[in-house]
C-alpha cells in the first residue's frame, strides 16, 4: 500500500474544537428546525402534535424533543410533499427504493449540490485523495446517488474523472489497465468481482498502479478490507452515506487511521437510540444511529432514522465523532449488490402474479465476492398441474418484475406445494447465508 502523501485536513472545519463545533451545530440545527417547521406541512403537524416548537431548542440535548423522521413519512409524502422550497428551486432529484415499490424522492437545490460535493470532496481528501487524481467510478449513475455523488466530489477535489459508472466488467478491467487511475471508487463487492477478472485476463491486479479505494453503498467486513489490500495494494477507505441525508459523503475514513468513518458535525448531527424506545443513547452505545441535516434546502432531515445498526466513538484524525461498522439493521432491509431490497417488495410483486401463492422464501449468499438472491414461491393449490413450460412462464415473469421494480437481478424458483415452511408466528422470510450476516 502506498501512503497518502498528507493527512492535512482539506477544511479548517475538520480539526476545529468540540465547542466550535457545537456552537456551529447548535446555530444550524436551529435553522434547520425552523426552516422544516415553517415550509414543510408534514413537519409542522408532527411537532405540533408532538407539542415541540422550533425555538424550544436551547441545547443540543434539546433535540431529543422533536419528532422522528422515517422512510415511512417520505412514501406517505411521495413524491415532492416534504420538498422545502418551490419546485422552481430544485434542481435536482435522487431516489432510492421504497417499501411499497415507489422510490423515495430526494431533492437538491443548487446550494444543496455544492454542499454535497463539498463533502464529498472532503471525504475523498480525507482518503488521501488530491488535485490531480484520476479517479474511476465504478458506482451506478442515474437516480442512485452514488455514481454522481462521487463524480462531483472527485471533480471538485480538482480531480481527473472516468465516469464508468457500473457493470462492462471486461471493460472496467481494460480501461483499468490502460488509465491507470490512482483512485477507484466502487461498491467493495464488485471491486473483487474485478478483481477475478483481472486474475482470468491475466492481469496482476495490484500492477494497476492503483493507490486507493472509497468503499460504500453495501455492508462490508474488516476482512473484505484486508482482501481487498493485500490483493490491489491500496488503502481500502469506508465511505458512508444514504440517499435521504444527502448520498455519499455523510462520512468517510481517514486514510492515516481507517478506524471508522468520521461524521462531518458541521452538515449533519449524529444521535444513536434504542430502536424499540427510541431513548438516546450515550456515545459508544450500541443501537440504531440518527441523523438530523443541518444545511440542507430543499429536503430537510430532522432526525432521520436510518436503521443502521452502530455507535459513535470519539474523535481521531479529525475533531468530529465517527461511527463504527455498521453490523445491521433494524428493521427487515437487505442490502443485496448496494441495492435496497424489502421483502414486502418481493411479497408485493409475488401478490400480483394471479398463479402465485403468498407463500415465499427469500435466500441471499455470497457467490464468490458478489451476492447472489433467490425467490422461491409457490404455485397456488389450484395450479399445482401446471405444464413445466407455463411454470417457467410464471417464474420468468416474477423474475422480470422483480428487476424492473427493484433494480436487481435474481432467481426465481417454483418448489413444490407445501415446500416453504409455514410458521404458526412470524414467516420466516428471509434466509441470509452471507458471512457476518
Amino acid at each position: 500500500m502506498v501512503a497518502a502523501a498528507s493527512t492535512t485536513a482539506y477544511e479548517a472545519i475538520e480539526t476545529a474544537s468540540r465547542d466550535e463545533i457545537a456552537t456551529l451545530q447548535i446555530e444550524r440545527l436551529r435553522w434547520s428546525l425552523r426552516h422544516a417547521y415553517d415550509h414543510v406541512d408534514h413537519y409542522r403537524r408532527k411537532f405540533d402534535a408532538h407539542g415541540v416548537h422550533p425555538d424550544d431548542l436551547k441545547t443540543l440535548d434539546d433535540l431529543r424533543k422533536f419528532p422522528f423522521t422515517t422512510k415511512a413519512d417520505l412514501r406517505d409524502n411521495y413524491p415532492f410533499a416534504m420538498f422545502a422550497v418551490p419546485r422552481d428551486q430544485v434542481v435536482r432529484v435522487h431516489a432510492s427504493s421504497g417499501t411499497t415499490g415507489k422510490p423515495t424522492v430526494v431533492g437538491y437545490t443548487q446550494n444543496d449540490i455544492d454542499m454535497w460535493a463539498t463533502l464529498m470532496a472532503r471525504s475523498i481528501h480525507a482518503a488521501g485523495g488530491r488535485r490531480g487524481d484520476m479517479v474511476h467510478i465504478g458506482y451506478g449513475y442515474g437516480l442512485f446517488t452514488g455514481g454522481l455523488g462521487a463524480h462531483y466530489g472527485a471533480e471538485r477535489l480538482g480531480c481527473m474523472v472516468i465516469p464508468m459508472s457500473g457493470g462492462q466488467t471486461e471493460k472496467q478491467v481494460q480501461l483499468i489497465v490502460d488509465f491507470k487511475p490512482d483512485i477507484i471508487m466502487v461498491t467493495p463487492s464488485y471491486l473483487l468481482n474485478l478483481a477475478d477478472e483481472f486474475k482470468r485476463q491475466g492481469v496482476n491486479p495490484a500492477s494497476t498502479g492503483m493507490r486507493l479505494g472509497l468503499f460504500g453503498a453495501e455492508p462490508w467486513t474488516q476482512q473484505m478490507r484486508l482482501e481487498i489490500e493485500a490483493t490491489f495494494g491500496i488503502d481500502a477507505i469506508d465511505l458512508y452515506g444514504l440517499s435521504e441525508v444527502i448520498g455519499p459523503g455523510v462520512a468517510s475514513e481517514c486514510v492515516e487511521s481507517k478506524d471508522g468513518p468520521v461524521i462531518w458535525e458541521d452538515h449533519f448531527y449524529p444521535e444513536v437510540i434504542d430502536p424499540a424506545s427510541g431513548a438516546v443513547l450515550p456515545d459508544g452505545s450500541y443501537g440504531e444511529l440518527v441523523f438530523t441535516s443541518l444545511s440542507k434546502e430543499a429536503l430537510p432531515m430532522i432526525r432521520y432514522r436510518t436503521r443502521d445498526l452502530t455507535s459513535l466513538l470519539p474523535p481521531t484524525s479529525r475533531s468530529m465523532r465517527r461511527i463504527a461498522k455498521i453490523t445491521g439493521r433494524s428493521d427487515d432491509m437487505l442490502i443485496i449488490r448496494g441495492v435496497n431490497v424489502f421483502p414486502s417488495q418481493i411479497e408485493e410483486l409475488i401478490l400480483k402474479q394471479p398463479k402465485l401463492s403468498p407463500h415465499y422464501l427469500i435466500e441471499v449468499w455470497r457467490d464468490g465476492h458478489l451476492d447472489s438472491f433467490a425467490v422461491d414461491v409457490e404455485l397456488k393449490r389450484e395450479y399445482r398441474y401446471l405444464p413445466a413450460v407455463d411454470k417457467e412462464y410464471v417464474a420468468h415473469t416474477l423474475q422480470r418484475h422483480i428487476k424492473s421494480f427493484v433494480g436487481i437481478s435474481t432467481e426465481v424458483r417454483i418448489v413444490d406445494i407445501g415446500g416453504i415452511e409455514r410458521s404458526l408466528g412470524k414467516a420466516r422470510r428471509v434466509i441470509d447465508r452471507r458471512p457476518g450476516e
